[in-house]
């Protein structure tokens, strides 16, 4: 039961960060196109400070219960190693951990991406890790 519940808070968080990430790529960057920029920078900054308030913590949201989700399914390694559900689930935690300290060092330390600051790329990792959940059973 409290495997089922987390799940589904690990579920509903992730919808949260992954569909910012879908609306900011595919949406609200095309804003400056209708806008002029100093329009746009207001409307985007209008928009940013509710993400803001639960965007970030959506993610932390997703990587905790994605941590206890991973230690309650990943099993002991067998003497041949590990398995390839071990293996995928690896890669998965590995890719949400990078994109939960990236967004832990910018929402409490200010700290920028000094490489990928846009959102196109935590956005690719979203839908990796997707698909990797999806595979992973194979």
């Amino acid at each position: 039961m409290l495997y089922t519940f987390i799940h589904t808070i690990h579920i509903y968080s992730v919808f949260i960060y992954g569909g910012f990430l879908f609306v900011d790529i595919l949406f609200l960057s095309k804003i400056k196109q209708s806008l002029s920029e100093e329009e746009h920078k207001k409307a985007r900054e209008a928009i940013m400070i509710h993400v803001r308030k639960v965007v970030p913590y959506s993610l932390m949201v997703a990587v905790a219960s994605g941590l206890y989700l991973f230690s309650q399914v990943f099993g002991a390694i067998s003497e041949n190693g590990m398995s390839y559900f071990q293996i995928v689930l690896s890669i998965k935690a590995f890719l949400g951990l990078w994109l939960g300290f990236r967004g832990i060092n910018q929402k409490f330390f200010g700290i920028q991406p000094w490489i990928f600051k846009a959102h196109l790329f935590p956005f690719s990792l979203v839908a990796l890790i997707i698909l990797l959940s999806q595979i992973m059973y194979l």
